[in-house]
């Protein structure tokens, strides 16, 4: 298998996560046959900060993927993730609790 010299979709896809642009994360996340949850988490971020149209369902989408993902996650650490999620755009510090539940 040939692989070029900038590297495979998840290269690209960190790469964009890296540059914070939304529309080239969306586009090399597209790319991807599946974002873990840890990733997932890293776009919800970027829509935060810069489509606060299309957050709401992203974070709705998100949560349910943590509760399906994780299995450990428990129905209260679901609740914190929930508001973790409302304060999101508006304090992006909530971004920490958000990481530490995605990596249970």
């Amino acid at each position: 298998m040939f692989v070029s010299i900038k590297g495979g979709p998840y290269q690209r896809f960190r790469r964009a996560l890296a540059i914070g642009r939304l529309p080239l994360v969306l586009a090399a996340a597209a790319e991807l046959p599946r974002l873990d949850v840890d990733d997932a988490l890293e776009v919800l971020v970027l829509i935060a900060d810069q489509d606060a149209e299309r957050y709401p369902r992203a974070a709705a989408r998100w949560l349910g993927r943590l509760a399906l993902e994780r299995p450990a996650v428990t129905l209260a650490e679901v609740r914190l993730a929930a508001a973790a999620c409302e304060l999101l755009p508006r304090h992006p510090d909530a971004v920490a609790v958000l990481r530490s539940l995605a990596r249970r």
